[in-house]
């Protein structure tokens, strides 16, 4: 098959998850599993160390809950966690319901098929990935607007 290992499938948002997603809590930094419990956590980066492919990009997590599963009386699939690829730690942006917790809209997701459950309970399920949130102005998906008064613009300094 000419499918690549780890190929994501691009997925609209909305057709993933049709009443969008409940962000649950902040998002933050993949952290790398280390059995050294005293050593200090390291973040995970979108690269294979092995064949060197990837973006290179900081890795960032984020539990998040889909009402449509939930209300599809799916619980199990209901909460999960999602990971977003983006050189920058996304911002929730959307419809805030309650401290930490957003309605939020992804931006540039994939789905990754990957085998879930245990034993002979297998079933066939997705890992996300996603660049972004929709709305969000924080730099994950642009540069800054102002580049700073130290650095000259168009020509060279005087």
């Amino acid at each position: 098959m000419a499918i690549p290992k780890n190929h994501g499938f691009p997925v609209a948002s909305m057709t993933a998850f049709p009443k969008r997603l409940l962000l649950m809590g902040p998002i933050g930094p993949a952290i790398k599993w280390n059995s050294d419990r005293s050593a200090l956590p390291e973040q995970m980066y979108d690269i294979d160390p092995k064949t060197g492919e990837g973006s290179g990009l900081p890795l960032w997590t984020a539990t998040v809950t889909d009402p449509h599963e939930a209300s599809d009386g799916k619980g199990k699939r209901a909460s999960f966690d999602i990971t977003f690829v983006s050189r920058v730690q996304p911002v929730p942006a959307g419809d805030q319901i309650a401290d930490d917790m957003w309605f939020i809209e992804l931006e540039g997701l994939t789905a990754h098929p990957k085998v879930m459950g245990q034993g002979e309970f297998k079933y066939l399920g997705y890992a996300y990935r996603a660049e972004g949130i929709k709305g969000d102005n924080s730099g994950a998906k642009q540069a800054p607007a102002d580049p700073g008064a130290s650095r000259p613009s168009g020509s060279k300094a005087a």
